[in-house]
């Protein structure tokens, strides 16, 4: 076991953190990225027009399309950079914000909230199949992308703790200081 675990390590590449953003020159929006022990996770701002665009679209109501754009949101990437297989359970994601720490919100308590303001299966759907995957196991070379909300407020900063698993053993990850987009409405 020991021997799997110490070459697990030593063929996964060393951390890169990048507390720093990458800006998108055309939108002004900011990309934070981390890579670490085989596992890649990229957050990407999402605009509050951007959201209302993207689910107005799919046939939420002007009320659901405003909750949901008040929450800050990404597109998040996960891509496998190692050579073994990887579990990523969003449950186990945390994010950390004005002294507390959070769980992200699930596809699954989102859909309550839809239905509870009578939001149509079709958008619901549409809401699902957008969001990060709960649970994927990655191959190496593997990737998904899907968008995640926090409850942060426009403009502030909240550190994520992503974890995920590699032949049952936990392993974890942070990205700091990732800013909400601001709203210029």
């Amino acid at each position: 076991m020991l021997r799997c675990v110490l070459s697990v390590l030593i063929t996964w590449p060393l951390v890169v953190n990048a507390s720093t953003p990458s800006l998108d020159p055309e939108t002004g929006l900011a990309t934070w990225q981390t890579e670490t022990a085989g596992i890649q996770v990229r957050l990407t701002q999402i605009s509050p027009d951007q959201v209302r665009a993207f689910y107005l679209a799919r046939g939420f109501s002007a009320a659901a399309v405003a909750r949901y754009a008040a929450e800050c949101v990404f597109m998040t990437v996960i891509r496998n950079t190692g050579t073994t297989p990887v579990e990523h359970r969003l449950a186990d994601w945390r994010y950390d914000y004005a002294g507390k720490t959070r769980s992200i919100r699930s596809k699954a308590a989102w859909d309550d909230v839809w239905q509870q303001l009578g939001e149509p299966e079709s958008a619901r759907i549409a809401f699902a199949w957008a969001q990060i995957p709960a649970t994927q196991t990655f191959a190496p070379g593997d990737w998904n992308q899907g968008m995640t909300a926090y409850r942060v407020p426009r403009g502030q900063r909240f550190n994520l703790r992503f974890s995920w698993r590699v032949n049952a053993i936990p392993f974890s990850g942070s990205l700091e200081e990732v800013q909400c987009a601001d709203d210029p409405m």
